[in-house]
């Protein structure tokens, strides 16, 4: 990446920024205070642009329709005017057929012919609707046939009175309010503009917001993977919130901990920008250089280094000559918590737009949910619906975790003077959609890539799957309290040797899932392992001290084939005990195991040699009184289905007994 050129970089005042000031932590209300009572009242400037320029602007007057839209009855789709009545009952097994009129409809040309029973009449989006149609399907639900040697379509899909038409003065009648100040303008309300003949706006001017990310471990997206680096989020979703909440972001790059070039970076930033926004550097570790190159740049300076926040502690706030200069921490999670509690509300008011207002939900905490004393905190949840109302569950990811955003419906806040969420507390949830859709399944349990085969067809099937990895245990646990209605699971009763079964209770069944040979994986060329059976490889690894394993967390069913392996010896590594067989592969693959047990996939995958073991049951709990539901029961049908079946002999994978 080119890293900008810009005026000279500033400098650090001598000795730098003082430890006791970054030792300070403030809690969350007295920071914000503070650095909404330096920043002071913010002036608000308007211009006028082009509509085409429109784009992400906020509204700064009051627009108004001058004629009605659409000025007359129109089809919003490519496809068929017709009588919905003639297609009550159509269906991909029982599709209507109707005689197509002689004439297609074009934009601007009037029809000339009425739409009788049993016919349809092409039309093009936008055209004008013929008489005696109440109707429009899409094309794409139609299919052409030559019945009768006349010209005919197949309807597969039902319609009803309405569907795809604009009517008339629908959408704005003639002095109605288009868009009122303090809108964002989106594609959608340029639309609107554009259809009421509305060629230039008043806005307000978009505040300039210069992102920039920090750290030797980043790669840009779509570099080549080196070994300790990592894939920079932070500048891609900084920016993306800075657009969301009204700002022009401008990514000035991802840079190492270099004093020189961070510096002039930084410095080019604020010269350019209302706002600067960095990620990473803001601890107190000695390459952490970005909070040090903020405290240079101008008066008052650093307002506060530190707040009570988890996640979020290292948030520094400060602002110089007037700007606001933020470094959010490094963690991704963290990154987007502190910039949505705090400078969102910020860059909002810069530009023009009104305080965000999230959506809320009450909910019970079904476990309990531990916190630190003295920090206000954040806890990202989802919500599933139960016998009773909402529970909150809390998702298992940490603030480096890149995903947590988009698997949580929202997240409930810990005061900073207790010490936990007790088990059945009511909490207040704060949604990051305006509206919740609740799921017709949830899987909470082990996560497996032939499970996301199932999803996806249920998902294109129209239903909402919340799928929460939460280990065998967590979904055991889950399917047994009723939060979930399924609980994919490949556990292994240490008495009796077998999977799953064992740990039924009442209410709960076991649907057969599929098997998964487990075995010894290691890097091809190692002598120890090459050629032998999975119980001689084990053997030779616990003979020589150099041979570094790496486990699997107990409760695990590869745990305990690991521990009869061993025999009770418990070898360098035996206390590294990932949750998944992709770490285990992922560290013999990067070098800090030489060994360890895991699926073939996983070895595959990593391109590690592998020494098979014994098949692993991965196998699917159900709660018994939810077998029937729709969802759950299609569900158990595609256990069966022949796409699924082939998606699993691709990974290796063969179907249990039953299944």
């Amino acid at each position: 990446m080119t890293k900008p050129q810009g005026p000279d970089a500033f400098r650090p005042p001598p000795g730098g920024l003082s430890q006791e000031q970054f030792l300070t932590v403030l809690s969350r209300e007295e920071a914000v205070r503070r650095f909404e009572a330096a920043l002071g009242p913010v002036p608000l400037r308007r211009e006028r642009v082009a509509l085409a320029c429109a784009l992400g602007r906020v509204l700064a007057e009051e627009a108004k329709a001058p004629i009605d839209v659409p000025p007359f009855d129109r089809a919003s789709v490519d496809g068929f005017a017709l009588r919905a009545a003639d297609v009550l009952r159509a269906s991909e097994t029982a599709p209507a057929v109707l005689r197509l009129n002689a004439e297609a409809i074009a934009c601007g040309m009037m029809p000339r012919l009425e739409v009788a029973p049993g016919t349809a009449t092409p039309i093009a989006t936008g055209g004008p609707v013929p008489r005696g149609a109440d109707a429009v399907v899409m094309i794409e639900h139609t299919e052409a046939t030559g019945e009768g040697g006349e010209a005919r379509i197949a309807v597969r899909r039902p319609a009803t009175p309405g569907q795809f038409i604009g009517f008339a003065g629908a959408d704005l009648a003639r002095g109605e309010t288009v868009l009122r100040p303090g809108t964002l303008i989106g594609s959608r309300e340029i639309g609107m503009l554009a259809a009421c003949g509305l060629g230039e706006i008043e806005v307000y001017a978009k505040p300039r917001v210069g992102v920039l990310s920090t750290g030797d471990e980043l790669l840009p997206p779509g570099a080549p993977w080196r070994a300790a680096a990592i894939y920079d989020a932070n500048g891609p979703i900084v920016s993306a919130a800075v657009a969301e909440n009204g700002g022009e972001p401008i990514f000035y790059g991802a840079y190492p901990d270099e004093e020189e070039a961070l510096s002039a970076a930084i410095a080019r930033a604020f010269a350019e920008c209302d706002m600067v926004i960095l990620s990473g550097g803001t601890s107190k570790g000695a390459g952490d250089l970005s909070h040090r190159l903020v405290a240079g740049l101008g008066s008052p300076g650093i307002i506060a280094h530190g707040v009570a926040l988890k996640p979020g502690k290292p948030l520094c706030l400060a602002v110089c000559d007037g700007k606001p200069v933020v470094v959010l921490p490094g963690f991704p999670t963290s990154a987007m918590f502190t910039f949505h509690d705090v400078i969102a509300p910020v860059l909002r008011r810069l530009a023009g737009l009104p305080p965000r207002e999230d959506a809320a939900e009450r909910a019970i905490v079904p476990v309990r949910v531990p916190s630190e004393l003295g920090r206000t905190e954040f806890v990202m949840v989802s919500l599933i619906e139960r016998e009773g109302g909402l529970a909150a569950y809390p998702t298992p990811k940490g603030s480096g975790a890149v995903t947590a955003f988009a698997q949580a419906d929202g997240f409930v806040t810990i005061d900073s003077l207790a010490d936990a969420l007790p088990a059945g507390a009511e909490v207040e949830v704060r949604l990051f959609t305006p509206h919740l859709r609740t799921a017709d399944l949830v899987i909470m349990g082990s996560h497996d890539l032939g499970l996301d085969a199932i999803v996806t067809r249920l998902t294109a099937a129209g239903r909402m799957v919340r799928l929460l990895a939460v280990g065998s245990l967590g979904g055991l646990a889950a399917a047994r309290r009723g939060e979930c209605d399924v609980a994919p699971i490949h556990l292994m009763d240490p008495k009796t040797g077998l999977y799953n079964r064992p740990f039924l209770t009442p209410g709960l069944e076991l649907v057969p899932g599929w098997r998964r040979m487990q075995g010894v994986v290691f890097r091809p060329g190692d002598a120890r392992f090459e050629d032998r059976t999975a119980t001689e490889a084990v053997a030779a690894a616990l003979a020589d001290p150099a041979c570094l394993m790496v486990n699997r967390n107990n409760g695990a069913g590869t745990r305990v084939l690991i521990d009869g392996l061993l025999a009770g010896a418990k070898p360098d590594g035996y206390w590294n005990q990932p949750r998944s067989h992709n770490a285990v592969a992922a560290a013999v693959a990067q070098g800090r195991a030489d060994w360890g047990v895991a699926i073939a996939p996983a070895a595959r995958a990593y391109g590690l040699g592998f020494l098979p073991l014994a098949e692993e049951h991965y196998d699917f709990v159900i709660v018994a009184e939810r077998r029937d539901r729709p969802a759950v029961a299609a569900f158990i049908e595609l256990l069966e289905d022949e796409a699924v079946a082939q998606v699993l002999r691709e990974l290796g994978f063969k179907r249990g007994e039953g299944a």
